[in-house]
């Protein structure tokens, strides 16, 4: 017997809850302490009730996020729970969280969630833990247990952490540390186990994926990782996070040539005018954004688009933001995300003047999706009477069924709801071909033909 298997004949371990708040490369954390615990002996859920111990993974993006953070936390240490504080805001305020909040029992860093055990151990026996790296430098690699929810079939594959950029507007440097890639092999040899767990789609993700391998090869190597996981056996194969600086001939040759990577590309392009694109440290940007978007549409005309912007940046005033209007209107995005420029203490961004007023900054979001919405609705009308490939995910309290095609993301965009056919339990989990008859400015609505 084994040291480990000897501490849990001995002492009955705690039930430990997770609580999630962030984006999924917490998510990815989050699954990996899950697995480190379980691997342990530890009951692990999300059962809140029922749990001795809650880890909260939290979010330190932007204002809002810790809110709710920091919401989560009170709920849970005025439940009498032991609370430990993992992710960006333990990151973030490694001193001040645990003097500003007694109840909490423990720190985990975004570097340090393989010690998530030793932490709960430790917290255990009475003490106070803060286990935050100054800086961030640990990566998981496929050899870190790992949860994946059985109830799911898309699950994200963390390429690498960290980034090397300096956003203005952005403290994920700070939160995440330097990039950090993992080796082809390893993530390769994660997709396959992914895949043999039933997994039907795999998306890449890291701060900038097109960033992808500069660390550790020497320039970027995504075209390269991309040849390699085409030959793995899982459906669909989704990129997030993809620069257009790293967008070369060879990355989008690799798209055009597989199989299974689909044509779906997240540019997170933040504006489109020069000047705010400088004030933002992406001076580098605005040449290549009408470029690049041209090049993808030319290669690639089934490719789906989708991009995200910031309104309310600092010194941005009317001819920007309709340069951003006029750029939206030209290129017509599948999908947009639309966030208002949040002062985070400690990027450059944050002493900036002229700041737009709040309510101005609210408009402009209001008005982008407006339009985006109409634009949205054309493109999904493009797909009514045509037939599509549907991954579906679950069946809904109507008894329909609900699942995307390649054109959605998961979260982020929309479905595609297909009407009660008696049997839906045997197509959850499932590829089927559906009949498009109806659209929306978001979901696409249809019935099943049959199954692929």
């Amino acid at each position: 017997m084994n040291q480990n298997n000897q501490i849990i004949k001995d002492k009955k371990l705690s039930k430990v809850a997770f609580s999630h708040v962030g984006c999924e490369k917490n998510l990815v954390d989050t699954e990996h302490m899950q697995g480190l615990l379980d691997r342990e002996g530890y009951q692990v859920g999300n059962n809140i009730e029922d749990a001795n111990v809650v880890v909260v993974n939290t979010c330190s993006f932007i204002e809002t996020a810790r809110e709710e953070s920091i919401r989560r936390i009170l709920e849970f240490t005025d439940q009498g729970k032991e609370v430990i504080v993992a992710g960006c805001m333990a990151q973030h305020f490694k001193e001040e969280l645990l003097k500003e909040m007694p109840e909490i029992k423990g720190l985990v860093g975004t570097g340090d969630y393989q010690k998530i055990a030793k932490v709960i151990n430790r917290v255990e026996k009475g003490e106070i833990v803060n286990e935050v790296s100054k800086i961030p430098e640990f990566i998981a690699d496929e050899k870190i247990p790992r949860l994946v929810d059985k109830n799911k079939f898309v699950s994200y594959l963390r390429i690498a952490e960290g980034c090397d950029y300096n956003c203005a507007f952005c403290i994920i440097p700070k939160l995440r540390g330097p990039q950090r890639s993992r080796t082809i092999e390893s993530i390769v040899k994660e997709a396959k186990n992914l895949a043999s767990q039933g997994i039907q789609e795999i998306i890449l993700i890291s701060q900038i994926t097109t960033n992808y391998g500069q660390d550790i090869y020497g320039k970027p190597s995504l075209a390269i990782l991309l040849k390699e996981l085409s030959k793995v056996s899982v459906p669909w194969i989704r990129i997030h996070y993809a620069y257009p600086t790293g967008l070369s001939d060879e990355v989008i040759n690799a798209f055009k040539e597989s199989n299974n990577i689909v044509p779906y590309f997240d540019l997170p392009l933040q504006h489109s005018h020069t000047d705010i694109l400088k004030s933002m440290n992406r001076p580098w940007q605005a040449s290549l954004n009408e470029s690049i978007l041209s090049k993808i549409r030319e290669q690639i005309p089934s490719a789906v688009l989708r991009t995200s912007l910031i309104v309310g940046f600092p010194g941005e005033n009317q001819k920007h933001f309709q340069h951003l209007l006029d750029f939206l209107y030209r290129h017509k995005f599948d999908h947009v995300g639309v966030f208002i420029f949040s002062p985070e203490a400690g990027t450059s961004a944050f002493d900036l003047p002229n700041r737009v007023p709040l309510e101005v900054a609210k408009a402009r979001k209001d008005n982008i999706i407006s339009i985006q919405q109409t634009i949205s609705k054309n493109k999904n009308q493009f797909y009514v009477g045509t037939k599509v490939k549907v991954l579906v995910e679950e069946i809904s309290e109507n008894k329909e069924l609900i699942g995307r095609s390649y054109h959605f993301a998961p979260e982020i965009d929309g479905n595609v709801i297909l009407s009660n056919t008696g049997n839906e339990s045997n197509y959850v989990g499932k590829f089927v071909e559906a009949n498009i008859y109806f659209a929306d400015e978001y979901d696409l609505y249809g019935e099943v033909i049959n199954t692929l």
